[in-house]
């Protein structure tokens, strides 16, 4: 079964909009584990517009499930992934100003860097992994790095898949996926995964791990209460 972590960036978002601590993110936490997810995942940026840095210290008392922190490895988040040691760190290249990751990293033009980063987590026992395109040049790129897994970067599929081209949007993703596990690396993937296209993604990758999900799992809890949707994916993973 592949493992479902839930981001809860977006829940953090909610709660910074009033000044206050509802919903408070250790409540929320405990609960998102509690309906049964197997990881909770949290994507600090520099100016803590949604998770703080805080709360990655505060949330890494209490997650007992895997514990991911994404993000751009800059001086203060590298220090900040140092502290906390979470179970995985996801490698994203996104500006400081972007509303949410919009690329991949070129994993070739970046090998020195990535090198670098990655042998300093896993020196300090953190799993790592780099959030890449669906491109198999990318995924052979990212082998070279030492890194344990890619996150391979959905937005694609789940354009192609709401215009009705789920053969054509999932394609590049099977090629990624048979890479890395050529290669050796584990396989997750996120960005814009719903409830509407998971069980087909799921069903056409293969050696996938882990999803990471986050805006589109929090606006159907709206709907569809928090519990239940939770619920409702991890039944798609199967």
């Amino acid at each position: 079964m592949t493992k479902l972590s839930v981001n809860i960036n977006k829940l953090a978002t909610l709660r910074n909009s009033r000044g206050g601590n509802v919903p408070n993110l250790i409540t929320s936490t405990k609960d998102i584990e509690a309906f049964g997810a197997q990881g909770i995942t949290i994507h600090p940026r520099p100016d803590e517009r949604h998770i703080r840095y805080q709360d990655a210290r505060d949330l890494k008392k209490v997650v007992t499930t895997e514990f991911n922190i994404e993000g751009n490895p800059i001086p203060k988040f590298i220090d900040l992934v140092l502290e906390v040691k979470p179970t995985q760190v996801t490698l994203v290249p996104d500006a400081e100003d972007a509303i949410t990751s919009n690329a991949g990293w070129d994993t070739i033009k970046h090998k020195d860097f990535l090198v670098d980063v990655i042998k300093t987590f896993k020196e300090n026992g953190i799993r790592t992994s780099i959030f890449v395109d669906p491109d198999v040049e990318m995924v052979k790129g990212a082998a070279a790095t030492g890194t344990d897994r890619v996150e391979l970067y959905t937005e694609s599929f789940a354009d192609e898949f709401a215009k009705g081209n789920k053969e054509k949007g999932v394609a590049p993703f099977v090629e990624a996926a048979k890479m890395a596990h050529q290669v050796g690396l584990g396989l997750n993937a996120g960005h814009d995964l719903s409830l509407d296209n998971i069980k087909f993604f799921k069903e056409h990758i293969p050696h996938l791990l882990e999803v990471s999900i986050g805006h589109a799992l929090i606006c159907e809890s709206l709907y569809l209460g928090l519990e239940n949707v939770v619920n409702m994916y991890l039944h798609r993973l199967k």
